[in-house]
């Protein structure tokens, strides 16, 4: 079973924080927008099982996301389920869903920029989100199995001591979101 392990750091000055990651050999790729649909399950209430339902679309290229609830009460971390759509568009599925029962949350729009670290150990994914009417943050995160979860805890942990990132944030932006007036 496969979970991602995250946290996630708010970000005050883009350009700096772009700066500073260049220093350390971290270089992201181009924006690519993100538009996430959230949905609401027709008999269960995610924000008190603290599960998610995601359809994702970037480009031409769309995910449907389940996130089980989280593991631990430092990080992210959480199961995820991942399935990428061969064909029809996120319209097709999200109509799919909504027959089911399945309701419209919200709609959570970010630009990502993503780079990568090799550790010796694993591979830690970089990805500084802004996200529209939210603000920016960057998220350290990586896969590990059930068997490896602590490990891996612990590297994105290490990773966002050594660059001085302070808290993390643990709310979902759909949550961070939510909570706007």
């Amino acid at each position: 079973m496969k979970f991602e392990v995250e946290c996630k750091f708010a970000v005050p000055d883009v350009d700096q924080f772009i700066t500073f990651a260049a220093k350390h050999d971290v270089v992201f790729g181009e924006p690519v927008r993100h538009v996430d649909q959230y949905l609401a399950h027709p008999s269960r209430d995610f924000s008190v099982t603290d599960e998610a339902l995601r359809i994702r679309q970037v480009g031409q290229h769309a995910v449907v996301t389940y996130k089980g609830p989280r593991v631990d009460a430092t990080t992210k971390t959480r199961r995820e389920l991942e399935v990428s759509l061969a064909g029809g568009t996120t319209d097709d599925v999200l109509a799919i869903f909504i027959a089911l029962g399945f309701k419209p949350v919200a709609e959570v729009c970010k630009r990502r920029r993503s780079a990568r670290i090799l550790l010796p150990s694993r591979e830690i994914h970089v990805d500084l989100d802004e996200v529209e009417k939210v603000g920016t943050y960057v998220e350290l995160e990586c896969l590990a199995d059930s068997d490896d979860v602590d490990g891996a805890r612990q590297a994105v942990m290490d990773l966002a001591d050594q660059w001085k990132l302070g808290t993390g944030e643990r709310r979902s932006y759909l949550e961070l979101l939510l909570l706007l007036p």
